[in-house]
């Protein structure tokens, strides 16, 4: 028997493993993955960015532990040599009635505590010489590094604490003991005194075959993303976002420096109709009907659905994409644009139509789910593996005999 089995191979599952077990080294520890490959969905897929914590409610989780995951982030990829670059980004405002909201962006990233500085169209142009813009914020504190690294890493530290990983694991039950529970997957049964669910896309079905309310259903948006070719690279100096639009949860399509070299442009956010639909021609049935029976998701459908609209024509029409990109960068053209991976997000949603604007992780008596953590879940990974771990502090059930 294991003292804490851990669901989910991503990066949240990964740094939970390896600072619980850096906490309790007595403890035995599992990893369970469904996917050959570690950080395969959300992690593998995403920006690479180290965010600063800036856009988000001041005393939230994903404040706080943003803010101080950038930190601990950047000082991780210093001690075990994995590449990054603190470079910085501008938050611009390309119209009139963006200035306020600009205002209200800089407002919060004092109230977070981040090194942020108003900029004029002017002054904007000395950092990205390619902007047109009428005001921006210069944020010093974003990054860039390579999650998949950084997951590797992880793993390789969790193996010398003696922890077990299991790639082509799928949990398919999980059953109740005297002692704990019974994780029955698809290599065979393990039994844990705690279980702890990482499974970023169907964490909330995780939760419900432990019989536990996940408290939101995941709704799954595809965020699809060009490349700039080359030799049109230099348009881009450091990370390039526009104000975000506050009726709408996304951040809106920016340009992005890649740790590789690249410029990412993107993403446009749409419906996946498919958990881990990549393409748009990815389809399931039984994830599609989830979502159209929800009634959250047509509350939300109804609240922004001229922005949805938006975002479903951005996906079909390349034009209207780099139309929305010449509002940064007026030289781009969409001769300079090539198509490249996309990503899902894995986006909590309650029944009354509102996202969860905040991590969320919902205990049991024999488990804790990590039920909600989209971005900034990357730059936050060590600061939710510490919670994790000083949440069991006050448990007592997991320990067994063990002396910790």
């Amino acid at each position: 028997m294991y003292d804490i089995a851990i669901i989910g191979g991503g990066i949240v599952g990964l740094s939970t493993a390896m600072l619980v077990g850096k906490c309790y080294p007595d403890a035995s520890i599992l990893v369970l993955e469904k996917e050959g490959s570690w950080a395969h969905h959300q992690t593998g897929n995403n920006s690479g960015v180290i965010h600063s914590g800036i856009y988000y409610k001041p005393g939230s989780f994903k404040a706080k532990f943003c803010r101080e995951g950038q930190r601990s982030m950047v000082a991780f990829c210093q001690e075990h040599g994995i590449n990054y670059e603190v470079c910085g980004k501008v938050i611009v405002a390309t119209e009139p009635e963006e200035l306020p909201m600009l205002e209200n962006i800089y407002q919060r990233g004092l109230e977070n505590c981040i090194e942020v500085t108003k900029l004029s169209g002017e002054e904007v142009k000395e950092i990205e010489p390619h902007v047109s813009c009428l005001a921006g914020i210069r944020v010093y504190s974003t990054g860039i590094v390579d999650y998949k690294q950084v997951c590797q890493k992880y793993v390789e530290l969790v193996r010398a604490q003696g922890g077990v990983l299991h790639l082509n694991t799928k949990v398919e039950k999980i059953l109740e003991t005297s002692a704990g529970q019974v994780l029955e997957t698809s290599k065979g049964t393990f039994a844990t005194r705690f279980t702890i669910n990482c499974a970023g896309l169907h964490s909330d079905r995780v939760a419900k075959l432990g019989n536990v309310n996940p408290q939101a259903k995941i709704v799954p948006f595809r965020g699809e993303y060009y490349e700039l070719k080359p030799e049109k690279r230099y348009l881009v100096k450091h990370l390039i976002y526009p104000v975000p639009n506050p009726n709408f949860p996304f951040l809106g399509v920016h340009f992005t420096r890649m740790i590789d070299g690249g410029i990412h442009a993107g993403p446009n956010a749409v419906l996946s109709l498919k958990r881990e639909g990549y393409t748009k021609t990815d389809f399931d049935l039984g994830d599609f009907l989830e979502v159209m029976t929800y009634p959250g998701f047509w509350k939300l459908a109804a609240k922004h659905a001229g922005a949805g609209i938006e975002e479903i024509i951005r996906s079909f029409s390349k034009a209207a994409f780099v139309r929305s990109l010449q509002r940064l960068i007026p030289e781009v053209e969409a001769d300079d644009l090539i198509p490249t991976h996309a990503g899902v997000r894995a986006q909590a949603l309650r029944n009354n139509g509102k996202l969860v604007d905040d991590f969320l992780i919902v205990e049991s008596s024999n488990a804790m789910h990590v039920c909600n953590a989209p971005s900034p879940a990357a730059t936050s990974s060590l600061e939710i593996g510490k919670e994790i771990a000083t949440r069991l502090q006050v448990r007592q059930n997991w320990r067994g005999s063990i002396n910790v």
